[in-house]
């Protein structure tokens, strides 16, 4: 067993239904494996193992570690191109850099930035958006693999309007889906998602594969894109005139459920928020990406009012970073700008949506989202440089709540010192390493 001992900050039960932060000034959590078996003050929790080894971590804090329930694996090498909206977006840099991982030793070297770049933002689970070809997916799980990160995430099929070297048919998207499914899903803590890239490049034939890829599949979960940008609802609706909504064109195959997670929801119709609900779908919402595209400001107490569950996504690419800290402010900022149509946000809310929310979106709030007793050990440790406004700011609080909010406003990659996955330290000191094997 090992006892960790450090200022603590978790959210196991949801502020958007009363909870409040826990923190904890000097707790001591006993890990035993991958599991934490004891929380409290280090004089209680020494009677599980007297002679324990103890890592003192009050000189930072003690997190979960983040969820990300939305972000693109071949589009590392984007972020950063502004300027533009979705669809052009997509056209002049997401479509030609994702054509580059038809190379399995191109996507080798951005399946290892991308799992680096998770780990050193403090990212230890993900819904990862995937890519169009399959070697470049099982480069992807082979990399997951080595460094121990709580991943799920497939192929991603369409069979029209993108570039031909993206495109599928049918059979091969059910094939090769389902062939990556038997290799990886349920692989340590690898699961497979069924992933049509958006209804705007996946049609009705395309759609009834990848429900019955989840069909043979039996527990595949599911991720796409919904209402994120005017232009693309607007077309999708040309598209799929017999469908009530964008959100309809996914139901109407049975893909909806509460294994189900839909990117980004800024132009949701009461009538699509009341579907969600009804599936017990999540929404992945995607604060800089909307911003950085001009997709619009996320409704988010419309979609809290009906009872749809939200967590946070990076977005990268059209994201501006892996940062789950930056989303969280991001989040705080358009909630703001929407007055009285917008749900204010403490720093209790940022964290469980960046944490604890991400984890029930993925049906893993069981094993992590929190630091409390029989929950795996997914934790990152903040550790400010010296001198720098976070440190400054931390070093002057006056209530763990501040202390919250300081971290989720000034808190980049480079304050992010230790991470654990299930027991393991993947990262220290900014270090990032593979598990051993």
């Amino acid at each position: 067993m090992t006892i960790y001992r450090a200022r603590v900050l978790d959210t196991p039960e949801d502020p958007f239904e009363g909870g409040v932060l826990r923190a904890e000034d000097d707790c001591a959590l006993v890990v035993h494996e991958d599991v934490i078996v004891a929380r409290g003050s280090l004089a209680d929790v020494r009677k599980h193992d007297p002679h324990g080894l103890v890592i003192d971590l009050r000189d930072g804090w003690l997190l979960p570690g983040l969820v990300d329930t939305h972000v693109h694996y071949p589009q590392v090498r984007v972020i950063g191109a502004l300027g533009m909206p979705l669809l052009e977006w997509l056209e002049r840099c997401a479509l030609p850099e994702e054509c580059r991982l038809a190379s399995d030793d191109y996507a080798r070297l951005v399946a290892e930035e991308f799992c680096a770049s998770l780990v050193a933002a403090g990212t230890t689970t993900a819904l990862v958006f995937g890519s169009h070809f399959s070697g470049a997916v099982d480069q992807l799980f082979s990399v997951v693999e080595h460094y121990g990160l709580r991943v799920t995430s497939g192929l991603v099929v369409s069979d029209r309007g993108l570039p031909e070297d993206l495109l599928t048919t049918p059979e091969r998207a059910h094939a090769e889906s389902v062939a990556l499914a038997e290799k990886w899903h349920g692989v340590g803590t690898i699961r497979y998602a069924v992933t049509p890239r958006f209804s705007f490049s996946a049609g009705d034939p395309i759609l009834e594969a990848c429900a019955a890829a989840a069909a043979d599949i039996g527990d595949a979960w599911f991720t796409s894109h919904v209402n994120e940008n005017p232009a693309e609802v607007a077309e999708v609706a040309r598209l799929f005139p017999r469908s009530a909504h964008y959100v309809g064109t996914y139901d109407d195959h049975g893909l909806l459920d509460e294994r189900s997670v839909l990117a980004h929801d800024v132009h949701a119709t009461d009538a699509e928020l009341e579907v969600l609900a009804a599936r017990g779908t999540a929404v992945a919402h995607c604060p800089s990406s909307n911003s950085a595209l001009g997709s619009g400001l996320f409704p988010l107490g419309r979609h809290v009012d009906h009872g749809v569950r939200v967590a946070l996504g990076s977005d990268v690419g059209a994201g501006t970073g892996f940062s789950l800290f930056k989303e969280g402010l991001q989040a705080y900022f358009v909630q703001r700008l929407l007055d009285d149509q917008g749900r204010p946000l403490t720093p209790a809310h940022l964290l469980h949506l960046a944490t604890a929310a991400g984890a029930q979106a993925l049906g893993l709030g069981d094993q992590v989202g929190d630091l409390s007793p029989g929950k795996a050990f997914d934790a990152i440790c903040l550790r400010p440089v010296r001198g720098t406004e976070l440190d400054i700011g931390l070093r002057h609080v006056g209530s763990a709540d501040e202390a919250l909010g300081k971290i989720f406003t000034l808190a980049s990659d480079a304050d992010v010192a230790d991470v654990w996955v299930g027991g393991r330290q993947v990262a220290s000191g900014g270090f990032v390493r593979h598990l051993p094997g």
